[in-house]
């Protein structure tokens, strides 16, 4: 029987395996005892031959030997090749258990699906749960040396009633050169089809779930055998046993104690009992041991498996579920609880610690939250926050730094006025970028731009031109603000000019004197001049109005100063702002500008861009997106 010690060591306490060292069956005592003896006794008998039967000269040589002998024992990877051969056999065996055929699982689904209470469809039942432990018996006996003890020959497998003597008949006329424990499981299919057949089985469900067990029972019987064929590589056994015999014999030399007279390194002291070298020898034979028995545990070891045990025990059971229990059910009564809705089973005295813990409720369960942290949040709030994180990832960062490192005023603005007149002359022949659907009047006018009012984003590709449009709040679409850089050029006889109220601002912003402003505005006049006569398109051309949406709409336009920091200015509405900015890489030409709806012109405050200059102070380091920033 094997050795089970588990009920001394359910609790782990002081010393809770000192028992166990002194059990003796199963233990490495037994196993190693007669190995550990043959090992002291050698290594005995060559000290004592070392001490008195040998002359100084031979003493002189086999202590150089022993001192070589030592050395090079260490290059032995003892426990590397030892650990892993271990390891690979403790696996090889629990696999192998797990592998020994059970007949539960089979018997419960036939003693639910094979009806009739008759004397047929006992015998049915009975006859098929013999096939299955004939199976399991079979190859349990050719596998096994203490069941193949128990049963030699077929003839005990007869008288042991697993078989009839009909059935050993045609169990022996079917030749066959290879293991013939499969043929009972053959028997057992054939007779689940009669009793479909004979209706005893209802349905096609309940014989493929019978079958489907049967073969998961053949399975288990099937690697049973190919454990027994399939073993560990001979190689390996070899290699290990050869390292571990062979570093025991060096051993047996290289760890005598040598005369301490004669001064060699590490043999000061003299001893006649080498305790560390027979603990080296308990633990990696001991290890080995371990290896020997579980390689094969269908043997006659301590810790084998007790295969005589098993069948007795699946064979009783088995019998006794599909033949005395088979509509065999005690009479059904309410049980102690029926009326409670909470039950608790009893404890006694020894167990009524457990009342007094908790119930696991979760490891979350205590975690402490402050008081202001526990309020849900409007989802508006949570969904504008969303909206303003939105719209400065990742395109605003970019767009920053590229106004950062913007050129001077000069060649900005007249290159801006260049590439944004090219621009807009291109869109005019463009189809509209995104399909929108609108009942109302306005439709030519607001949605030709998209839904979102604004164009498609070009940062990261091809900064040529920047354009900024504002959402009245009170509507539905998101019209593209007009930009117009040709009103005012028209009005003022075709040159940029400031009005009074614009120069006095920005004369307040940068402190900059009436003269210093007037030398400023003769340069830019002269620049403007000399980019009129190299522009070949014309700057901005303003766009089609229509007569609804003059008298409804004033139009709005940007103008362009000549200021100290060079900015776009956008006239906005209080009930405006700011929605999407986003520079536009060239488009094709043939492309045509949509129609864009204006904001109406009204308010003090404006709504603008800010490019500074390179050798200028930059004061404005930033686009604002969604708010609306004074000119101060």
């Amino acid at each position: 029987m094997t050795v089970t010690y588990t009920a001394r060591v359910a609790n782990a306490r002081f010393c809770g395996f000192s028992k166990l060292l002194l059990v003796w069956k199963g233990s490495i005592y037994k196993v190693l005892y007669k190995e550990f003896l043959a090992f002291f006794a050698m290594y005995t008998a060559i000290s004592l031959t070392y001490r008195f039967f040998l002359y100084d000269d031979q003493k002189r040589y086999f202590e150089k030997l022993a001192i070589y002998c030592n050395h090079y024992a260490s290059l032995i990877p003892m426990s590397f090749v030892l650990g892993f051969y271990v390891t690979l056999v403790v696996n090889r065996w629990w696999s192998q258990y797990t592998s020994i055929p059970l007949p539960d699982r089979l018997m419960c689904v036939l003693s639910g699906g094979l009806q009739g209470s008759d004397e047929r469809g006992r015998l049915l039942r009975r006859t098929m749960m013999r096939y299955a432990s004939l199976s399991a018996l079979l190859i349990l006996r050719s596998v096994s040396t203490a069941v193949f003890k128990r049963f030699p020959t077929m003839d005990h497998v007869v008288e042991a009633g697993f078989m009839t003597r009909e059935e050993r008949k045609k169990f022996e006329g079917l030749h066959s050169p290879y293991n013939k424990y499969w043929i009972p499981c053959v028997w057992f299919t054939n007779l689940a089809a009669v009793a479909r057949c004979e209706g005893r089985i209802k349905d096609d469900h309940t014989l493929k779930l019978l079958l489907e067990e049967l073969n998961a029972f053949r399975g288990k019987c099937s690697m049973l055998f190919h454990y027994d064929m399939i073993s560990v590589p001979l190689v390996y056994t070899q290699v290990v046993t050869l390292a571990v015999y062979s570093f025991f014999l060096v051993c047996l030399i290289g760890r005598q104690f040598l005369d301490p007279s004669q001064g060699y390194p590490g043999h000061d002291l003299d001893l006649y009992v080498p305790i560390f070298t027979l603990l080296q020898f308990f633990f990696y034979a001991g290890w080995l041991k371990v290896a020997e028995q579980l390689i094969n545990p269908f043997g006659e070891d301590d810790d084998d498996f007790e295969t005589n045990w098993l069948i007795d025990r699946n064979f009783q059971v088995s019998m006794m579920a599909v033949d005395e229990m088979f509509g065999d059910l005690p009479k059904m009564e309410r049980d102690r609880y029926w009326n409670d809705s909470n039950p608790r089973p009893p404890y006694t005295a020894a167990t009524l610690f457990v009342l007094r813990k908790p119930s696991f409720q979760g490891s979350t369960f205590d975690m402490a939250i402050p008081k202001e942290e526990m309020h849900f949040q409007p989802l508006e709030e949570i969904a504008e926050n969303l909206e303003e994180s939105g719209s400065r990832h990742p395109n605003i960062a970019l767009f920053n730094r590229l106004l950062n490192t913007a050129p001077s005023p000069s060649g900005f603005m007249g290159g801006a006025l260049r590439r944004t007149s090219a621009q807009l002359q291109r869109l005019r022949h463009s189809p509209s970028i995104d399909q929108c659907t609108s009942d109302d009047d306005d439709e030519d006018e607001s949605c030709k731009m998209g839904k979102g009012g604004s164009l498609p984003s070009g940062l990261g590709k091809e900064t040529q031109s920047t354009v900024c449009s504002f959402r009245e709040e009170k509507s539905p679409r998101t019209p593209l603000l007009e930009i117009q850089f040709g009103a005012e050029h028209e009005r003022q006889g075709g040159h940029l000019t400031v009005s009074e109220k614009e120069k006095e601002e920005v004369s307040r912003v940068q402190g900059m004197s009436d003269a210093e402003w007037q030398t400023r505005e003769e340069g830019r006049e002269a620049e403007s001049t000399w980019w009129e006569a190299q522009a070949p398109v014309s700057v901005l051309p303003h766009p089609p109005q229509s007569p609804i949406e003059t008298s409804t709409r004033p139009v709005s336009a940007i103008r362009i100063t000549s200021c100290h920091t060079s900015a776009f200015l956008f006239q906005s509405t209080a009930h405006s702002n700011l929605e999407h900015c986003s520079s536009q890489p060239a488009i094709n030409q043939s492309r045509a500008v949509p129609t864009i709806s204006k904001p109406p012109f009204r308010g003090k405050k404006m709504s603008f861009l800010a490019v500074p200059s390179h050798n200028e102070p930059q004061r404005f380091r930033s686009v604002s997106i969604g708010s609306e920033l004074t000119g101060s």
